[in-house]
């Protein structure tokens, strides 16, 4: 299948046209409160985001809608969580990429704690790559993708975004 660039193009400039004003209407949303994402293992994953990503897991309890089940989360900064749910007895196939699911979660990282979790996921053996030398992509242990990015929050590789 041939891909038609220049009709893309044409078709974001005509969005970026319709939406993107130059006075932006305030968000109706206070921020986000949390990310919510599934885990097989529940120590397993506190070990990986609070020990080796440095989040600090901040509170773990009862999920209100799955007996038996746990919702804990980990602060990633700015008064954000990143929250987890296991789901004991479900037969849950592995994470996948499919259209409307998950692609990535970037999350903005000092430069100098980029460096120093890049060294901690050199020293664990997680693969990763690294982009435009301010992201690094890798998967966490049940599969989802995350960003580690140098940039500050609301810039995108040196392009406002917010």
């Amino acid at each position: 299948m041939e891909i038609d660039y220049a009709a893309i193009e044409a078709e974001r400039a005509r969005i970026r046209e319709r939406y993107l004003g130059e006075r932006r209407a305030a968000s109706s949303a206070r921020g986000l409160h949390h990310f919510a994402l599934i885990s097989s293992d529940v120590e397993r994953t506190i070990r990986f985001y609070h020990e080796l990503l440095e989040f600090p897991l901040t509170e773990i309890f009862e999920n209100r809608d799955y007996r038996g089940s746990n919702h804990f989360f980990f602060d990633i900064g700015n008064g954000n969580l990143l929250a987890f749910f296991d789901l004991p007895g479900l037969d849950l196939e592995p994470y996948k990429e499919v259209l409307g699911g998950l692609h990535h979660i970037a999350i903005s990282v000092e430069r100098a704690t980029w460096e120093r979790l890049r060294g901690k996921l050199d020293a664990a053996g997680v693969p990763y790559q690294v982009e435009s030398g301010s992201s690094i992509y890798f998967q966490d242990p049940d599969g989802a993708r995350l960003e580690l990015l140098a940039d500050p929050l609301g810039e995108m590789y040196g392009t406002r975004v917010m």
